[in-house]
């Protein structure tokens, strides 16, 4: 072509947690069974929506206005319902016209990093969410920068170092968190928060904190809202009924923006309302649940149930992984993800795992070579057990491991799963030195 038409970032859209399912689609055809661990749909997992949640969005679907366009930043009456549930809260108070809806938080994500100036940088956490990654890479043209998560410290941020490359490096303007964290299941105390918001208050930055996890929180970890620790920095709470629901198919989302009255970051906002506008509006028929499902007395039970699931599930899967050696496990405390990191060391090039199915042993040993280890790890425990898990480092991550996800309904399947990778593990680390 006369001219070059890709966009300077299309390299960095990459988004491991579906492209490992290309590889896993591939193994089907040669008759391996796979077991779908990759990703944090609880549907496919067999979670049932409540009865009571259906009858409400089954009443929605008979009433005619859930055919129609919406106002271009949401139905007015979940605007205000969340506003006052956001002002409940105590800490910053917000107006409705601070609640945007969009399809999904992945099209705020979006929409959130393809309107920054392009100079302008978000630091975001590693181990990253590829959506958060992926987007704020492509924006600007170059890698995603982040600050580091210990493992040591329960993956906590390591605030010596978010503030050193806050500090030395004047193209961030913003700081990116995800709490409860995806992948690692962490859970930031109140006090830590406003250490965060502190380095941005400092450094005259604004904030975005990924809560769609915020009320999957368990093993006795207690947090906060953006809300109640932002005062007067300029920040967006990204949320959403994909998991709690959970209906992440309805592809509902929004943001609580506070503080735009801020000059600079009012017209930023304005900007994302804007690009909406181009759209008319986000899906109607989930917006109108949103005050009948979360305003139900029913809810807070039902919160509270899925919460004691997850938990026993965290738990189970912490004494199976604990014992295995050659890993390091935290255990979770909210969302429904676990990392698994692999000792420094323990990994090399010449480890496999016998794979009895000849076209999936030949499949493999193709797609393992020149990958990170821990990928490699991954694509062999894919093609000898037919279980799909995700790469650490395919979270914008340099340490080794991956990430299962504490969704299966199935008691025994899931036991199954947990415990042929920790016998996985021992084969794989087993096979050579």
């Amino acid at each position: 072509m006369r001219r070059t038409i890709v966009h300077e970032g299309a390299e960095q859209l990459t988004y491991e947690i579906r492209e490992i399912v290309a590889v896993a689609q591939e193994l089907k055809t040669f008759g391996v069974d796979i077991t779908w661990e990759n990703i944090g749909d609880p549907i496919q997992k067999g979670e049932k929506v409540p009865q009571w949640i259906k009858d409400i969005i089954i009443r929605l679907v008979s009433d005619d206005k859930t055919y129609g366009y919406t106002a271009t930043q949401g139905v007015r009456e979940a605007q205000e319902f969340l506003a006052e549930n956001v002002n409940k809260r105590g800490g910053y108070q917000i107006t409705p016209d601070d609640i945007i809806f969009f399809n999904g938080l992945g099209d705020a994500v979006a929409k959130i990093f393809g309107f920054l100036k392009r100079e302008a940088r978000v630091i975001g956490p590693s181990p990253a969410y590829s959506t958060h990654s992926s987007a704020e890479a492509a924006h600007s043209g170059y890698d995603h920068l982040t600050y580091e998560l210990d493992p040591l410290a329960g993956w906590m941020p390591h605030l010596g170092d978010l503030e050193n490359k806050v500090k030395y490096n004047d193209s961030i303007a913003g700081i990116l968190l995800i709490n409860p964290d995806n992948p690692t299941g962490a859970v930031y105390p109140h006090a830590l928060l406003e250490k965060m918001v502190d380095i941005a208050r400092r450094y005259k930055l604004f904030m975005i904190c990924d809560e769609i996890y915020i009320h999957i929180v368990y093993n006795g970890a207690k947090t906060v809202h953006l809300s109640e620790v932002i005062a007067d920095v300029p920040g967006i709470a990204l949320r959403g009924i994909s998991k709690e629901f959970p209906w992440p198919g309805s592809r509902c989302g929004w943001i609580e923006v506070f503080n735009q009255d801020k000059l600079d970051f009012k017209r930023y906002i304005k900007s994302l309302i804007n690009a909406k506008m181009l759209e008319v509006c986000s899906t109607s028929l989930p917006q109108y649940a949103i005050p009948l499902v979360i305003g139900d007395p029913r809810y807070l039970e039902h919160l509270e149930t899925r919460k004691s699931i997850f938990e026993r599930r965290a738990n189970e899967a912490f004494e199976i992984f604990a014992s295995v050696e050659g890993i390091r496990v935290t255990k979770p405390q909210g969302a429904f993800y676990m990392t698994i990191l692999f000792e420094d060391g323990v990994l090399n090039d010449a480890q496999t795992l016998p794979i009895s199915n000849t076209l999936a042993r030949n499949f493999i040993e193709h797609k393992v070579l020149d990958v990170e280890t821990d990928k490699r790890f991954v694509y062999y425990l894919l093609g000898a057990t037919g279980i799909c898990v995700v790469p650490l480092t395919g979270f914008c991550c340099s340490k080794k491991g991956f990430r299962i996800t504490l969704l299966e309904m199935n008691d025994s399947k899931r036991r199954w799963t947990w415990n042929t990778i920790g016998d996985s593990i021992h084969q794989y680390l087993s096979s050579a030195s």
